[in-house]
């Protein structure tokens, strides 16, 4: 690796003033940029025993900061919404360059989502924490009025991935934030000159001590260490395989867990479908960040009527694709940000070619640095990896269908579902196919976007993860639904079915089930009359001598 620091001053600015405290730290981590192999710059790496200090300090400022006002909140939120548009040249520079991805994917698909992230919540907090009243379920309990209440879950915790360093934990940080809890933020360890940038934005925007906590622990003992210290929920965006253990580790102690857990996401190309917005569609949702995105395209189903043109479409998009570090903005595709992924993608490649799959067409790619060609591969079948596993890479495999029921039927054979997307001009045909595929996020004649939209919520079936996030249902995972029922009869000494029991009461309430749902109507009379007689003790009435 080239130990020359790269990024300019204006850059670091936004890097170098965070310093943590000094607690029982062992050893620095590195950060590169994996298109040129430059140091960035170190972070120090803190314990477990420095999470148990930043949970402890983050559940004492809880309840001052969940005691504002709403709008005392929100407006830390719009400061930090205020600063990421100030400010959106030079974190677009740091996320391209802590995780190879250009610039123009760092600002469409981070710094733009993030500002519209902080700006919505921020206007729509205060409707999403709103008390919210329940209709009578029956008509004679009126007088129950029932509200949800929605109560902060105390200190979150926030375990975020590499692939989009910045927008992935922000809009957690935000929904947390603004429903009133605190937070504690482990970004990726390949990604921490982000991680440094982010937390700068939120301790600036004017938080109370100890309700944001930045910290760079490695992801081995992250999940481990945000348990023990007693969180009350956790967030990870990651591997399925992670995933999976750090629920069971969760399960000890009942410690409810939100999970994104990626996707080996499918496209319907259909007969009438306008091939060439679906080969541009296919092009940007395969390859935008180097195709390391959960959401991503990855396998193509075209329907075979159509795909010989389709395949001249897209093959000529991936072969026009420009492959390189971001020097002068004038390139399409970044660099992988891990080595490790670099030859997970390379070894899938491999699996399926040597299994009969053609490359159909590919773009050119430098030889030095972390950068791999766009691939697009055709021949494939249903024992490749790249069309069982997640590939994470730029590569998507066209296959071709005979119906659209068979497209269907090929694109749930997943054990993962978190998004995928139908083309074609039908739109109610298209809706009908989409609401047959298993997958949290189903988009038409568009794909993977979504996910920066602030009012959709994102998240998958299947393997792909449980819980969302992005939208009310992912912020109402930032709370717990508490029910509290007022009686508003006046004058009541008890209700009908209190003690003391006997056979009056029986009859009373049999007289209730017989009013309400019996037949023929003299039965639902005659069990009025019983339920009504035995109301009269709400008010005081004492009971017929048996």
């Amino acid at each position: 690796m080239n130990e020359t620091l790269s990024p300019d001053a204006e850059v670091l600015h936004l890097i170098e003033p965070h310093r943590r405290p000094q607690l029982g730290i062992h050893r620095k981590t590195a950060s590169y940029d994996p298109a040129s192999g430059a140091l960035l710059g170190h972070v120090e790496e803190e314990t477990a025993a420095d999470i148990q200090r930043a949970v402890a300090t983050a559940r004492q400022a809880q309840p001052r900061w969940a005691a504002l006002p709403v709008r005392l909140r929100t407006a830390a939120l719009f400061r930090v919404r205020d600063a990421i548009a100030q400010e959106a040249d030079q974190l677009a520079e740091i996320i391209s360059l802590d995780s190879g991805k250009t610039r123009t994917d760092a600002l469409t698909d981070e710094v733009l989502p993030a500002a519209a992230a902080a700006d919505y919540y921020a206007k729509n907090a205060k409707r999403f924490l709103a008390d919210k009243r329940l209709k009578p379920g029956l008509a004679l309990l009126a007088y129950k009025s029932s509200r949800i209440v929605r109560v902060p879950l105390g200190v979150v915790g926030i375990i975020s991935p590499w692939n989009y360093p910045f927008a992935i934990p922000f809009s957690e940080v935000v929904m947390a934030l603004a429903a009133g809890n605190a937070v504690v933020l482990k970004v990726a360890t390949q990604t921490q000159q982000v991680g440094l940038a982010l937390a700068r934005i939120f301790e600036e925007a004017g938080l109370p001590a100890g309700v944001f906590h930045h910290v760079n622990v490695p992801g081995r003992v992250a999940g481990r260490a945000f348990l023990d210290a007693g969180i009350n929920k956790l967030f990870f965006t990651g591997s399925v395989q992670v995933g999976k253990q750090l629920m069971a580790q969760a399960a000890e102690t009942l410690t409810p867990v939100s999970l994104e857990l990626g996707g080996n996401d499918p496209m319907i190309v259909c007969r009438d479908a306008d091939l060439e917005r679906a080969a541009n569609g296919a092009v940007w949702a395969g390859m935008q960040n180097a195709g390391q995105t959960c959401g991503g395209v990855e396998r193509i189903y075209v329907h075979r009527d159509v795909v010989r043109p389709f395949l001249e479409l897209l093959g000529d998009r991936v072969r026009r694709l420009r492959v390189g570090a971001d020097r002068d903005f004038e390139v399409d595709v970044g660099a992988i940000t891990t080595r490790s992924q670099v030859e997970t993608i390379k070894e899938h490649i491999r699996d399926a070619t040597a299994r009969g799959a053609t490359i159909y067409a590919q773009s050119d790619a430098p030889e030095s640095g972390q950068f791999l060609p766009a691939v697009l591969l055709t021949d494939v079948t249903h024992q490749m990896r790249v069309m069982r596993e997640e590939t994470f890479g730029p590569v998507v495999a066209v296959m071709p269908v005979d119906s659209m029921d068979e497209a269907v039927e090929l694109a749930n054979d997943s054990n993962l579902g978190l998004t995928a997307s139908v083309w074609s001009t039908n739109r109610r045909a298209a809706d009908r196919l989409a609401r047959r595929l298993e997958a949290g996020v189903v988009m038409v004649n568009d794909h993977t976007m979504s996910n920066g939209l602030p009012e959709t919520p994102w998240g998958g079936f299947k393997d792909s993860g449980i819980g969302r996030t992005h939208g009310e249902l992912g912020f109402a995972e930032m709370t717990e639904p508490q029910v509290i029922v007022h009686d508003y009869l006046p004058g009541v000494k008890k209700n009908p079915w209190w003690h003391p029991h006997g056979r009056f009461v029986y009859d009373g309430m049999k007289g209730l089930l017989d009013m309400l749902y019996g037949d023929p109507i003299p039965k639902r009379l005659a069990g009025a009359t019983r339920f009504m007689r035995l109301f009269a003790r709400t008010f005081g009435v004492p009971d017929p001598k048996p």
